[in-house]
């Protein structure tokens, strides 16, 4: 050690260039050549790490002493500004920067910095194993950055996973533009921006990083208090320039780096907003509030984690950045035939049918290249691959979450098409996680709960603000109104509940079979010890249960619990299972609730404060009411909703005929219902024979979205065949007789519809005789890409002159020529004029003129249905080429 730390060690200057890191690393290797190779080969990796450093932040000249001796090496690295500290980051191995502090600790015997007041130096020693142990070091305790004169801006409900993304990625991208610059790779930026774009950024990531160490890691959601220095506006736009052109390089491909995805960036122009409008006097705007554009993600979004993927009750499935699946839940792959372990790491493209694969991979490498979503955010009707080779219809929602060290994983939802979420999970053993049980994180935390001086977190007398009170009744009364997913929306109120009003909340519920299951335990802390033992199905509901969850599922409450449970011997199992449960939670007191529809009972609400803070009191009960009467009100909606739903959905499934094989023709059709933000339609399609030969078609939309509207349907699908399979008359006069049945029977119905006949006139001829009831007219696409809409033949909706005369079209259809039905879902959007969307159609048909008739209709889905809100009906027919 006296060795080591004797004057003279050989020591010599490098300029601030990149070209400094290589020759650094050779003066070392010269200096320290007696030292073992695996000392020498440590030495020159950590010496590289530091010099780097030294010339990305300091960019002053840089001095490098190295010695050996008594078996081990010190080398020193100093610069000439010791206001710049350092800031370790603590980044995991496989993230693309901020690693060389983190090397350091790993690989080094002692390690420090010494700040004076011209100088930093940063050293470490390396010894061989066998040494006697070193005496210890300070580490990096003093390399706090040196904050003077300033201000303090806030930044509210800041997501950590996503702010530690976003620092990654500004490093990362500046860092490139410092090696692009130095060949003269950057255009629009000279050497004088990036300098105080790079001090800027680390003014910033360490004012950051500084706070977050300080605060307790309780919470995904933070408000942070940030430094920064008196003046920072102009270089905060001068950072804010420099990574819009880094940025732009990256997206281009000039850059190894890949561009930001939405939500990162949307949280970075956000950041630098809100340090920009503070410092200008605005007030602080929480990052919870801000608009989202569409692919930028779930405005409260969550830490990835896999068990949430587990606990979903909707099949689910998650990708990585090199588009391999990690992580696969039960009902995915039952949906698709797969066992779930062997899904694991297998590329996404599994799953696709072959036509769809290139386009996947194109549109992935677009997203990484770019940062411009396709898809994310937006509900997409397509097939699924099953493993027996089968296509399974589905609507895909895809979007990206971050993890806590940088990287993003890709979730994505698959709804079969019709089908709904069932809101009575079937029974599963007490005491085994149900899909849908879901062990998260509570959300964005506010400083302290209603009812408390926000700064010492002690309660004040007087309970909750009516402005509190009202605020909290609207956010849990928004999140149960805009989800049709029931688990989906009371993880919401969970989330709400634990940033508001209490450390833990659990939601249990009544099943269809009169069984008790908690769908939702939700907690502060994303991380901490779960109670999975506790979830599920729950123990049943005996006479012998008098506990205070048993009364409330029976009526009683709100009750006040002040004290835990009694440990004696229990009534029942549900009363054990609940008192061990109050235990495990280490609640200094809880309110348990019924959640009571019109009609009865329907489960119970547990909201549980742990800890030394202001426990619940009798003063916090009618809030408590209001709370669960407004929930169980949504709840009870949303039960009869989806039961409502389901049973539409079946009806209409029911109703998608089966298509017959005909000689000479070929035929393919698709539904897909409304996405999940919408409710059940009135499309339909169909395709019978009839009696003479001749092929009908028929295709449709009943007015309204509900139960009614599918009944309504299926009265006029089973109307037309009867008529068409009769009467075989022309289309124009079956739809005369179709409208006055219509008209007899329900009066007030109206409805829009094409029917249509093929008929082959002998040597490979086809021709097609329709008439279009208000619905927009079939698109008639030549294999050679050429389009033309068969607008003869329109007439008035369905219900509205039964009497009147139809009008019918006779068009040829030339051999391995398309004819397209379609409803309005396929094309129509909200703001877009008709004729714009009818134009989109006919450029998408047109390039798939000569694709089979399958990979057709799923790209038509694809490319102009996607966040649709309408359900859609596709038909096609194609006549082949003469035997």
């Amino acid at each position: 050690m006296g060795e080591l730390d004797a004057p003279g060690a050989p020591s010599r200057r490098f300029p601030p260039e990149p070209k400094s890191v290589a020759e650094a690393r050779r003066f070392v290797r010269a200096t320290l050549d007696e030292a073992a190779p695996e000392t020498l080969d440590t030495a020159q990796l950590l010496v590289s790490e530091l010099v780097t450093n030294a010339v990305l932040h300091a960019r002053t000249e840089i001095e490098v002493t190295a010695r050996a001796g008594d078996g081990g090496v010190l080398v020193r690295v100093s610069d000439r500004r010791p206001e710049r500290g350092l800031v370790p980051y603590g980044s995991p191995a496989y993230t693309g920067t901020g690693q060389g502090l983190a090397l350091v600790e790993r690989l080094a015997s002692r390690y420090g910095v010494d700040t004076g007041d011209a100088v930093k130096t940063v050293w470490f020693e390396l010894w061989p194993e066998g040494s006697p142990a070193p005496p210890p070091s300070d580490g990096w305790a003093t390399a706090a950055p040196r904050f003077g004169q300033g201000e303090t801006v806030t930044l509210l409900d800041v997501p950590e996973a996503l702010c530690l993304t976003c620092t990654q990625h500004r490093h990362t991208l500046l860092n490139e533009a410092v090696l692009a610059l130095a060949s003269g790779d950057v255009p629009g930026v000279t050497a004088e921006d990036l300098a105080v774009a790079l001090d800027m950024n680390d003014v910033i990531s360490a004012s950051v990083t500084a706070t977050l160490r300080r605060q307790h890691a309780e919470a995904e959601f933070r408000s942070l208090p940030l430094w920064v220095p008196s003046g920072a506006g102009p270089p905060m736009e001068t950072l804010r320039a420099v990574l819009d052109v880094a940025e732009e390089a990256a997206r281009d491909e000039r850059f190894l780096t890949l561009p930001a995805l939405p939500r990162g960036h949307g949280f970075q122009e956000w950041l630098f907003d809100q340090i920009g409008d503070q410092l200008a006097g605005e007030r602080p705007t929480a990052w919870t509030v801000m608009p989202r554009e569409p692919g930028a993600g779930a405005s409260e979004p969550v830490l990835w984690d896999a068990g949430q993927v587990q606990a979903s009750r909707v099949a689910t499935i998650a990708a990585d950045e090199s588009n391999r699946i990690i992580a696969v839940n039960g009902p995915a792959a039952d949906l698709l035939g797969w066992p779930a372990d062997e899904l694991v790491g297998q590329p996404l493209t599994t799953l696709m049918p072959e036509h769809l694969r290139r386009r996947h991979t194109v549109a992935f490498t677009s997203l990484l290249l770019s940062g411009q979503p396709r898809i994310l955010g937006r509900s997409l009707p397509l097939p699924a691959l099953h493993r027996d080779g089968g296509l399974v219809p589905v609507r895909l929602f895809v979007e990206s979450q971050e993890t806590a060290d940088g990287r993003t994983v890709f979730v994505a939802q698959l709804s079969p098409r019709g089908s709904a979420p069932s809101p009575s999970p079937s029974p599963r053993p007490s005491g085994q996680v149900r899909p849908g049980a879901t062990r998260e994180a509570g959300g964005a935390p506010w400083p302290a709960f209603p009812g408390r001086d926000r700064r010492t977190g002690v309660g004040r007398a007087g309970g909750t603000s009516e402005l509190e009170r009202l605020s909290l009744l609207a956010d849990t009364g928004a999140a149960l109104s805009t989800l049709p997913d029931l688990n989906e929306g009371l993880r919401r109120v969970g989330r709400i509940l634990t940033r508001w009003l209490a450390d833990w909340c659990l939601v249990d519920l009544f099943t269809t079979q009169d069984e008790v299951e908690r769908v939702c335990v939700m907690h502060r802390a994303p991380q901490g010890p779960w109670p999975e033992e506790y979830e599920g199905r729950l123990p049943p509901l005996s006479e012998t249960a008098r506990g205070p969850l048993a009364r409330v599922l029976r009526g009683a409450g709100p009750l006040l619990l002040r004290e835990p449970l009694p440990q004696g011997r229990a009534a029942s199992p549900l009363d054990a299972h609940y008192g061990e449960l109050f235990r495990k939670l280490g609640a200094n007191s809880a309110v348990v609730a019924p959640l009571r529809s019109p009609r009865e009972v329907i489960g119970a609400l547990t909201i549980a404060r742990k800890g030394r803070g202001r426990p619940f009191t009798e003063e916090d009960l009618p809030l408590v009411d209001e709370l669960v009467r407004a929930i169980a009100l949504r709840v009870d909606n949303a039960r009869l909703h989806q039961e409502t739903r389901k049973i539409a959905e079946r009806l209409q499934r029911s109703l998608l005929p089966a298509l017959p094989e005909i000689p000479g023709l070929q035929l393919a059709a698709r539904y897909a219902a409304s996405s999940a933000t919408a409710e059940v339609g009135g499309d339909w399609y169909d395709c019978f024979v009839l009696p003479g030969g001749d092929t009908a078609l028929v295709i449709g939309d009943v007015a309204g979205h509900d139960l009614d509207a599918a009944i309504a349907m299926s009265q006029l699908r089973s109307m037309l065949r009867g008529i068409a399979v009769d009467r075989q008359e022309p289309p124009g006069e079956v739809l005369r007789r179709l409208d006055i049945a219509n008209h007899t029977l329900y009066e007030e119905a109206t409805a829009t519809c094409v029917y249509g006949l093929v008929k082959e006139l002998g040597n490979g001829l086809w021709e097609l005789a329709h008439s279009a009831a208000g619905h927009l007219p079939p698109l008639l696409v030549s294999p050679d890409g050429r389009t033309r809409y068969l607008e003869a033949g329109a007439g008035l909706l369905l219900g509205v002159a039964p009497d009147l005369v139809r009008p019918q079209a006779y068009d040829a259809i030339p051999a391995d020529s398309t004819v397209l039905l379609y409803t309005d879902g396929l094309i129509e959007r909200r703001g877009e004029s008709l004729d714009h969307a009818m134009d989109r159609l006919r450029g998408h048909a047109a390039g798939l003129a000569r694709e089979p008739l399958g990979v057709f209709c799923d790209e038509l889905l694809i490319g102009l249905a996607a966040g649709s809100d309408d359900d859609i009906a596709v038909l096609t027919v194609r006549p082949g080429p003469p035997t």
